[in-house]
């Protein structure tokens, strides 16, 4: 795992490897292994990278790395899992330096092409290949989402690398914050795709590939990103309709076998190994499968917090003395945590708001003590249909479908008639929590809605446009549409679509892939193997959701080496008790930035709503949490960036 950068400058700048360093420099946590950079003045042209050694650590893994015929130069970040079955496929013809998964996709790119090759790579990754003879440029992003890239065209360049910081490190005047980007982090809790923070700065989305040619008279010619691959309805069709002829047992035979290879094949490291186990389901199964392949003990590795109501621990304690692991505990106190918060805008590096970011980055610190890959469950959830919501998402659709439109609408506007504040004093009276204005204002939009689709963002919304909290947005947040989509596609699949396209590469991956490189901790998902991710996406719903339970399949290959009795029990997540500490421990924090001083100062955002959800949640008339941290988490990163930054967290360490 490492950070990449580069730069595409005018042939006359002499100012090529300066500015590339200056990048890498600030990825030194994504790669404290090494560094390396490779230009050629006479197109203008720098690659940058930072090493964090895991397979081959000599000299011959090093990077950035030219092909044999010097053709094509290469700067890599993520691993190939598949990469000593492709130098078979290769054959012995080929003059092998070292035994590095990066110098198999050089070699697999030359023989077969950028495309075909990158269709037999099984991995996460992000790349940059510069192309000699035909002076091109192909920036490259794994089918899921896994490992980040950024680009743009900035100061007279076009600038790429993994993390926003390089591009600070890049840009001699400051970036400029994209005001409908930051309408997305506030309704969803994190920048959606394409966009960035930054204007002018992009995110290529999962399974894109960009490229860009030096035209003979020296311009830059920039085309538009491309998919090569997707979770395609229409292509899955076929072997959907075969899936649903099979039984049950031998759906349950070939999901363990798939699993099985990819958990095989991502425990190859020349570095220590152990795992993320929380105690549920996707943990468990990925654990239990490492287990069957390992000689020894795996190491497994969980947390948990002081407040009984959210620590789990124990379940993982408990899979973990069944499955005979070398298990580590760390309990959260809110001292740890205290000594996160003001790190989490340089650890995340982009403004961004799911608070699970913070057991997150502590499980990988302290996770980095001990092994330098760990594998997680991450995918699971997406993939087989565990989330809660897609069950109640279901059910409400199918409840407002019943109501005649013309009815829907006048109840959607009696609710948004009253003010969110108005109906909670309407139902103060009820004594109840559960019901808020919010939550009727959310309902009224969906109400409106004319598709699920629609009715599904509306659902796992926050703040929205409406509401008016960003000042100077140009236009509503943008259309999470980058999913390819067909007729007579189920809610069910409308909503995991959402979740794989959207919500597991901009939320979830984004978390993994921050916390851990921020320790130089490499995370790896065996559920995110796109072989898996197809045969999925195949299944018919019968085997994904049965009698109300989720993950049906996935429960089925688990009862084989757990017993059902240690993981069944309600989702919980990796929840925090976010609501009670900013009502005591993290209260002086959150007021300095939730002031109206500090608001009006910034000029971002309207100080009356953000002031009044305060004022509610600290009263306890409502929980209010999660459309504050969205607020606080990008207060925080502004003031980071007022305040001057450290592009490193330090060397890993227990809190």
């Amino acid at each position: 795992m490492c950070g990449i950068a580069g730069v595409l400058l005018q042939p006359t700048d002499s100012s090529l490897l300066t500015r590339i360093r200056a990048m890498t420099d600030t990825l030194v946590h994504r790669g404290p292994d090494g560094s390396g950079e490779w230009s050629d003045d006479n197109v203008g042209i720098a690659l940058g990278h930072r090493r964090l050694a895991v397979l081959d650590l000599s000299a011959e893994g090093h990077q950035p790395m030219s092909s044999e015929s010097g053709r094509f130069v290469i700067s890599f970040n993520g691993e190939i899992y598949n990469h000593a079955e492709l130098r078979l496929e290769l054959g012995p013809a080929y003059h092998w330096r070292g035994h590095s998964d990066t110098e198999v996709m050089l070699a697999s790119i030359s023989l077969w092409g950028l495309e075909r090759a990158v269709s037999k790579f099984v991995g996460m990754f992000a790349f940059a290949l510069w192309d000699r003879s035909e002076r091109e440029l192909h920036l490259v992003r794994d089918r899921l989402g896994e490992k980040p890239l950024y680009y743009g065209a900035l100061a007279g360049g076009f600038v790429f690398a993994s993390e926003l910081s390089a591009f600070r490190g890049f840009a001699r005047t400051a970036l400029e914050v994209d005001r409908n980007a930051l309408a997305g982090l506030l309704q969803f809790g994190y920048v959606p795709a394409p966009m960035s923070i930054y204007k002018g700065v992009k995110k290529l989305e999962p399974g894109a590939l960009l490229s860009l040619k030096r035209q003979t008279d020296g311009t830059l010619k920039i085309g538009e990103p491309r998919r090569y691959w997707t979770l395609d309805d229409e292509r899955v069709a076929p072997r959907r309709r075969l899936l649903e002829l099979r039984d049950e047992q031998s759906l349950v035979n070939e999901l363990e076998a798939l699993l099985r290879q990819s958990v095989r094949q991502q425990m190859v490291a020349d570095v220590p190994l152990g795992a993320l186990l929380s105690g549920g389901i996707d943990s468990s199964v990925i654990v239990a499968l490492m287990q069957t392949c390992a000689p020894r003990a795996v190491r497994t590795f969980t947390i948990g917090f002081e407040e009984k109501a959210y620590n789990e621990a124990g379940y993982a304690a408990a899979v973990a003395r069944h499955l005979g692991t070398e298990h580590t505990e760390l309990i959260l106190t809110p001292r740890d945590v205290m000594e996160v918060i003001p790190r989490l805008p340089i650890i995340y590096d982009e403004p961004f708001a799911d608070s699970s970011q913070i057991p997150t980055f502590l499980v990988s610190q302290m996770t980095r003590q001990s092994v330098t890959v760990c594998l997680s469950g991450d995918g699971g959830d997406e993939l087989f249909a565990g989330y809660p919501r897609y069950q109640f998402g279901s059910r409400l659709w199918r409840s407002i479908q019943r109501v005649p439109r013309w009815g829907r609408a006048v109840a959607a506007a009696t609710i948004s008639g009253f003010s969110a504040s108005n109906w909670d004093r309407i139902l103060s009276p009820l004594g109840s929590n559960r019901i808020s204005g919010h939550r009727l204002h959310r309902l009224a939009r969906v109400m409106r809605n004319r598709t699920f689709a629609e009715a599904y963002v509306g659902m796992v919304s926050q703040w929205v446009p409406a509401d008016g909290l960003v000042a100077g947005i140009t236009g509503a947040a943008p259309r999470m549409d980058r999913s390819v989509r067909h007729e007579h596609v189920s809610l069910l699949n409308e909503m995991r679509r959402f979740d794989i396209d959207h919500y597991l590469p901009d939320d979830l991956l984004v978390k993994v892939d921050r916390a851990s490189m921020s320790v130089s901790l490499e995370a790896r998902a065996p559920f995110l193997d796109h072989r898996v991710a197809e045969f999925a996406w195949a299944l018919p719903e019968r085997v994904l959701v049965r009698n109300g339970e989720g993950k049906w399949l996935l429960r089925r290959v688990l009862e084989r080496h757990v017993p059902r009795k240690l993981t069944d029990r309600p989702k919980a997540g990796f929840a925090v008790p976010i609501a009670s500490w900013l009502r005591g421990s993290l209260r002086e924090w959150a007021e300095s930035l939730l002031c109206e001083d500090t608001l009006r100062r910034q000029g971002f955002l309207a100080t009356a709503p953000i002031r009044r959800m305060w004022q509610e949640h600290l009263v306890g008339a409502h929980d209010r949490h999660a459309y504050l941290w969205n607020v606080l988490m990008f207060q925080a990163w502004l003031e980071s960036r007022a305040g001057g930054e450290k592009p490193n967290v330090g060397s890993p360490r227990i809190a």
